[in-house]
């Protein structure tokens, strides 16, 4: 039977593809080795390294974000190296396990799941490997499975404070776009994202944004790689090209992305995603849950992942939204799985979308009889409402 409306994918990525990019991708395919090709080539690898912010080379493969994981750490990385790794949560955990298939060995740094990374106990660790036989600090921006967004600027003044010459790698999969990202800056080494979040498009292709520094850790890397080389992706990249062929028809859409983001303004972005985050935080307050982070400057602008109470079950209370209210959230992942449901509010979204959205999920709430009280949607309206009105009063 059809269901009238629009169907919410708020799920945190991939994310909801504006009818721009859409139309952007839906064009006849060009001879990716043709005097054409260069255009879009050269107009992509520039307007992405603005998304980054950094002046540095920015390499796109068509794949998803678990091939841009590989991809920095077979590039830079020798059989039997040390990494630092922080488990902020399931994605963090399984770059870890990614690493252990490639040779490398993973030093973990546990969490409860429940905050970002700690820079202290990353300077810890740091100070502890007095011969430097760490080759790589891992790091996730913003953890997709539990709503904690890391702060890198603090993770690098702690490898500064360490006197560490290890790499900063950093995954930014759903935090690109989405979540301030200062790649030059912050001085990041390797940075790892995904089309599919804050880009706005289907997935299919990742990057790896490089320092001079990973460039050279590179001319060194043993480990086998073919389809990830940085060289040959570099060296084409100079001239608009790829050594293999690209995934031409989502380069247009990217090439859509990078100008949406451009003209709305990635300052206007992040507030936007900023915005979004409080008010679902105050309707989950209003509900009488918890929030899975619980680091109040830790909160993630890209998703809330929300606890249920105990006895409850979130996988059904998902199930009910999505059959009763066309609302489709992200369920819980490993540890946290039946624990919480996850409410992407990134991408193109706005501020009626997103009171759509807290509206389905208080309906899914009263009928999946989950123990709460009534007014969350309310308490995100009223605090939208207030931040437009002094909005309003600055202009």
């Amino acid at each position: 039977m059809r269901t009238a409306g629009r169907h919410f994918l708020q799920i945190p990525g991939p994310s909801p593809v504006p009818d721009r990019i859409l139309r952007a991708i839906d064009m006849p395919v060009i001879d990716h080795r043709g005097p054409g090709f260069a255009d879009l080539g050269n107009r992509v690898l520039s307007g992405i390294q603005g998304i980054f912010k950094t002046t540095q080379p920015v390499i796109i493969y068509p794949s998803s974000g678990t091939g841009a994981w590989e991809a920095a750490l077979v590039n830079t990385l020798n059989q039997g190296d040390k990494l630092l790794m922080v488990e902020t949560g399931h994605f963090a955990f399984l770059w870890q396990n990614l690493a252990l298939k490639l040779g490398l060995q993973p030093q973990l740094i546990e969490t409860d799941w429940r905050r970002g990374a700690d820079p202290q106990l990353i300077e810890q660790a740091l100070l502890a490997d007095k011969t430097h036989t760490i080759k790589a600090v891992c790091v996730v921006h913003n953890e997709t499975s539990t709503g904690s967004t890391s702060r890198i600027d603090a993770v690098r003044q702690a490898i500064d404070a360490a006197k560490h010459p290890a790499l900063l790698m950093v995954d930014t999969i759903s935090g690109l776009a989405s979540a301030d990202f200062r790649f030059d800056q912050w001085g990041v080494d390797v940075a790892i994202s995904g089309s599919q979040k804050g880009l706005m498009l289907p997935p299919g292709l990742s990057f790896n944004a490089v320092s001079e520094k990973a460039l050279d850790a590179h001319k060194n890397s043993s480990l086998s790689k073919a389809y990830w080389d940085w060289s040959e992706m570099i060296e084409a990249n100079k001239r608009g090209y790829f050594p293999y062929t690209p995934s031409t028809n989502m380069l247009f859409g990217l090439a859509e992305a990078i100008d949406m983001l451009n003209e709305e303004g990635l300052d206007n972005v992040f507030a936007r995603h900023k915005r979004h985050a409080a008010a679902t935080r105050q309707a989950v307050e209003a509900w009488g849950f918890e929030v899975q982070c619980q680091v109040e400057n830790e909160h993630s602008p890209v998703l809330t992942a929300v606890r249920v109470p105990e006895g409850s079950d979130a996988d059904h209370l998902r199930s009910v939204i999505l059959a009763e209210c066309n609302t489709s959230l992200g369920n819980g992942l490993s540890k946290v799985q039946g624990k919480v449901f996850r409410i992407g509010h990134l991408g193109d979204i706005n501020d009626v979308t997103l009171m759509g959205t807290l509206s389905g999920i208080e309906i899914g709430l009263h009928l999946a009889d989950v123990p709460h009280q009534t007014g969350g949607a309310q308490a995100a309206l009223n605090y939208l409402k207030s931040i437009r009105q002094e909005k309003l009063k600055a202009a």
